[in-house]
């Protein structure tokens, strides 16, 4: 059965139209199904008894089952995983509640939702790169991760951040997003979604043409082609160069600056000399780079730099007129970083750790 928030505004309205009812009806399910988050037709009241029926014999609004839950010490962060279809199809979603942003929105939360089950990019320090590729994910399956949090609180922003590689699966995400945007639909701010990219020139491309305010976060990694192969296998003839005259042409297209991200890891692209050079590829961009501290993953043995380090990296992108921040850390101890929690959970079952994998599957706490 397919589920209803697959298809777009304008097919919903299409469906209605076969089935002999009036256009307003696409704005009414609309703000059922996101704004209130219902997960079954019979709760929409406003709707005829007849229409709610055939719409349930039809489609689905069901929510992804929660596999399992994790919460920060202070409560501001909440990391969930969420069972697509059983076999392994799982995918991780997090919360995250911080100060006012840039645009002064009070009592901002985030949500970083996941596009794919793995990802075929295999970054040498992602957990989830680690995992492989197993299938894209619907948009209904994009969406359902944020309307899980929706349904706990108001969410301001959401990055697509979390597991596999969002311009990967495009034509998904960007109908995710359109919903996200939609005044019938979750109506978010467009400036408060960020998508984030590996690197996918022609992706990047293609979204600078949509005529939507998102951020847009490209990730380098590296001051230089040679190591960025290296840390990012798939990069493939992809330059340096190549991404930061995709990102230009994305500041031109949207009047917004770019972010670049960073992960930083230890004696391996921290050294003050490499942000000097990574100062050198970026200058003149309206850009912000977004330094990373690596959050170390069991069986990839990667290192996370010091506190010094990091800030040595940083005061050198500074000093040569380069705006870079370090991002707050949040959820460190609930293994935040995008496909560690599956991990944790998949490892503890397919070892046939019965224990471990309930344990995994049951964390939540606020000590």
């Amino acid at each position: 059965m397919r589920h209803l928030l697959d298809l777009s505004k304008d097919e919903i309205a299409a469906w209605l139209a076969e089935h002999g009812e009036p256009g307003y009806r696409t704005a009414q399910i609309a703000r059922w199904a996101l704004q209130r988050g219902v997960t079954d037709f019979e709760s929409m009241t406003d709707l005829p008894a007849a229409l709610r029926g055939t719409l349930a014999a039809e489609f689905t609004l069901a929510p992804l089952e929660v596999l399992a839950t994790r919460v920060a010490d202070d409560g501001d962060t909440k990391k969930v995983l969420l069972d697509l279809d059983g076999a392994g199809q799982a995918v991780e979603a997090v919360r995250m509640s911080y100060d006012p942003d840039e645009d002064g929105v009070p009592d901002r939360t985030t949500v970083c939702v996941s596009t794919q089950v793995g990802c075929a990019m295999a970054c040498a320090f992602c957990a989830t790169g680690q995992q492989g590729f197993t299938r894209n994910l619907r948009p209904s399956e994009i969406l359902a991760q944020v309307l899980h949090f929706t349904r706990e609180r108001r969410v301001t922003n959401v990055v697509f951040m979390g597991m596999g590689e969002p311009l990967a699966n495009y034509a998904a995400t960007l109908r995710a997003v359109r919903w996200m945007v939609d005044p019938d639909g979750l109506d978010m701010r467009q400036r408060g979604i960020t998508i984030s990219t590996v690197g996918i020139v022609s992706g990047i491309r293609r979204l600078a043409a949509e005529g939507l305010q998102v951020g847009l976060t490209i990730s380098l990694h590296a001051p230089d082609d040679e190591l960025r192969r290296r840390l990012i296998p798939t990069a493939g003839g992809t330059t340096i160069d190549e991404l930061v005259e995709a990102a230009r042409g994305y500041i031109e297209a949207q009047g917004r600056r770019v972010t670049f991200a960073y992960a930083l890891l230890d004696h391996v692209n921290d050294e003050p000399e490499q942000a000097r050079r990574l100062a050198q590829r970026i200058r003149g961009l309206q850009a912000h780079v977004n330094l990373i501290p690596y959050n170390p993953t069991a069986g990839i043995g990667l290192k996370r730099p010091s506190r010094e380090r990091v800030r040595a990296f940083q005061r050198e992108l500074q000093a040569a007129g380069i705006n870079a921040t370090v991002r707050v850390e949040r959820g460190q101890e609930i293994a935040a970083a995008c496909g560690q929690l599956r991990t944790d959970v998949l490892s503890a079952t397919r070892s046939g750790d019965d224990e471990a994998a309930s344990r995994a599957a049951s964390i939540e706490w606020r000590e």
